[in-house]
């Protein structure tokens, strides 16, 4: 894990960086192998990005969208990944349909959607061994939880699967998530963080203290941290 953490002294400043890295990531990614795929973050921070992206020009027709971690609500609830994402990027660009793959969420079976996204995936990069991703995109919570990774649960140390369901306690509901061997396959994975409610997390995370099961974002290997002055340890 990259420790070197040079933070922005405003969200907007945050927003602005991640957006035109965002863009020149795709870029070479596309100019090297002809498309881009993207693992998508849900929260504020993410959301604010993909709002920016929208504006920008990306040769849409070559990025492949895929989620990173799910709640297990219909794709109109307001809770919903999938949702705010098209909300905010996807419903305002010409993306192909067939480039946008979203978790299949079923309410009364989340470990069949998760085995189906976990295949959805698979076959999306060949159908043989790890996906690599050209950009992870992570939030953080204040707990140091990341995609659906939540302290103290099952999905920590998942290793067999890419995808998986997640019961989490504290919501007493299911999420789904990538694994962290599949998250820790990116070329590129960010952690975009802001907010002093974050500043114990993203310290603890970096500290010395090693401990995933109970700071489950130490378990990812990130290669580059957006964090603001706020967040900051």
């Amino acid at each position: 894990m990259t420790k070197t953490v040079s933070p922005y002294p405003t969200l907007a400043e945050l927003h602005a960086a991640a957006a035109d890295a965002f863009c020149q990531t795709v870029t070479d990614a596309v100019r090297l192998n002809g498309v881009c795929r993207v693992s998508l973050s849900g929260g504020s921070t993410p959301r604010r990005l993909y709002e920016i992206l929208a504006s920008r020009d990306l040769p849409w027709d070559a990025i492949h969208w895929f989620w990173g971690d799910e709640r297990n609500v219909p794709p109109d609830h307001p809770d919903s990944n999938r949702r705010m994402v098209r909300q905010a990027l996807l419903d305002h660009v010409p993306v192909p349909n067939e480039n946008v793959h979203p978790v299949p969420v079923d309410i009364d079976n989340p470990a069949a959607a998760a085995i189906r996204y976990d295949t959805t995936i698979r076959n999306a990069f060949g159908g043989a061994g790890e996906p690599r991703w050209d950009l992870v995109l992570l939030g953080m919570g204040d707990d140091a939880h990341t995609a659906s990774l939540f302290p103290g649960t099952e999905a920590i140390r998942r290793t067999d699967r890419l995808f998986v369901e997640n019961w989490v306690e504290k919501f007493d509901a299911f999420r789904y998530t990538l694994t962290a061997p599949a998250i820790n396959s990116g070329r590129e994975i960010w952690f975009l963080v802001s907010g002093e409610s974050k500043r114990p997390a993203v310290a603890d995370v970096l500290g010395p203290r090693h401990d995933p099961d109970t700071f489950p974002s130490q378990l990812v290997s990130p290669t580059r941290w957006f964090v603001t002055a706020d967040a900051a340890p």
